[in-house]
């Protein structure tokens, strides 16, 4: 490890400690991410970004704390944050590991007892991100009735608009989605708000070096637990199936949930579709056909 100055000039600023080294870290396509060595001996993560929007950071460290305390009940380990302002986000390294059976099968218990956490209502108080974008968490009514209504009009339908603003999408394909959208409350059964990690997809896995496993970069707030399963299911998850057994067999899921997954992944295929395009439109229209 070498020492960059600026980037440890402003981790000491924050941390209170000397940074004696750092090193790039490789994953990340938003965020530099930067692995500091303290003075003290800890190992910490550093994530910068030279034109993040405001808040950005802001928004991530509270979603982490959010689900630190369903971590504290027993639900999914996530990263303790060191500090936190509008150039960057400091968190406790976690050593990574490899994957294994039993790590997984505890993921899964412990995704379920993050989710049996809860919350007063579906959403969250403030507005975050996902991804480069912003995430509307607050519903359009302070007393949002149902997920239904909340994934419609807080999710799909401002993501596909964005999608068909910027040509990612066609209006064949937005039509068939329309079509979905109003019939959710008869597709997806309703469920108490679950407390989610909202952008669970392998990349913001970690498994640790101890055993455990940790999750990062969330895109946090209340929404149905089938949400966070089926982000699990779409880019791919090692052990997914102990997962989910692990999962189900702590917190029994309502049958037929397999067959709902493609219209959790809506939503983030909309996501996709209004930051890369390559085809993702389709893919969300295709996830949807069949409803």
């Amino acid at each position: 490890m070498t020492r960059q100055p600026l980037i440890a000039r402003r981790a000491e600023e924050l941390l209170g400690a000397s940074v004696s080294a750092t090193a790039p870290v490789a994953g990340g396509d938003i965020c530099t991410a930067t692995r500091l060595r303290l003075s003290d001996g800890r190992m910490v993560l550093m994530k910068t970004h030279p034109h993040a929007p405001k808040g950005f950071f802001e928004a991530e460290a509270r979603g982490l704390a959010w689900l630190a305390e369903a971590a504290a009940k027993g639900g999914v380990v996530v990263p303790e944050v060191l500090a936190a302002n509008h150039e960057c986000l400091i968190l406790r390294w976690v050593e990574p590991g490899k994957p294994s059976v039993d790590a997984a099968e505890e993921f899964g218990r412990r995704l379920a007892a993050t989710h049996a956490v809860g919350a007063d209502s579906f959403g969250l108080d403030q507005d975050g991100f996902i991804g480069r974008l912003p995430m509307l968490n607050r519903p359009r009514k302070s007393n949002a009735a149902s997920w239904a209504e909340f994934y419609a009009t807080r999710r799909v339908l401002p993501y596909l608009k964005l999608a068909r603003d910027r040509a990612a999408i066609t209006a064949d394909q937005a039509a068939v989605i329309e079509g979905v959208v109003g019939r959710l409350p008869d597709l997806v059964p309703d469920e108490p708000p679950a407390r989610l990690h909202g952008d669970l997809w392998t990349g913001n896995v970690i498994w640790a070096h101890d055993g455990t496993v940790a999750v990062v970069d969330p895109a946090a707030h209340a929404g149905h637990r089938e949400t966070d399963l089926a982000m699990m299911s779409l880019f791919g998850l090692a052990h997914l199936p102990r997962v989910l057994t692990a999962y189900a067999d702590t917190a029994p899921l309502v049958d037929g949930w397999q067959d709902r997954v493609g219209l959790h992944q809506l939503f983030p295929l909309l996501v996709h579709a209004c930051m890369f395009k390559s085809g993702y439109g389709a893919r969300a229209a295709e996830a949807v056909a069949g409803f």
